[in-house]
Order: structure tokens, then sequence, then C-alpha cells
């Protein structure tokens, strides 16, 4: 069997703590930031933890074994 490659993309958008979660940039972060309060761009501006849902799937891109 050929190896399994990394999704290019899912790389560079998300990572795994040390615990094996997973983690990537939050939603509504990039334009129409003047409606938004200050409180609310800083929230947006730091990683935040992906669903557990959502985490298999992107693990299975990034190449890393499920914990």
């Amino acid at each position: 069997m050929p190896k399994m490659k990394t999704h290019s993309g899912a790389k560079k958008r998300f990572r795994t703590t040390a615990n094996g979660k997973v983690i990537g940039r939050k939603a509504n972060s990039s334009h129409i930031l003047e409606k938004k309060n200050a409180k609310r761009k800083r929230r947006l501006g730091r990683p935040a933890a992906i669903s557990e849902v959502d985490a298999p799937r992107i693990k299975r891109l990034i190449g890393t074994k499920n914990k």
C-alpha cells in the first residue's frame, strides 16, 4: 500500500496539541471588522479548539493518529 499523503491545505490551517486536540482559526475574523468591537476581534484572533465532531476528519487530513 502507498503512504497516505498529508493534505497541503489542512497542514497550513490546523495543528494538534500534545493531548491530541485540533487547533485552528476562528471564523468571522478576516473582514467586515469595523462593526465588531475590539474585545470580539481580540477573541477571534486567538486560535481555538476545533469541535470533537470535526476533529477526526481533520486528523485524517493532516496525518496524525487518532487519540
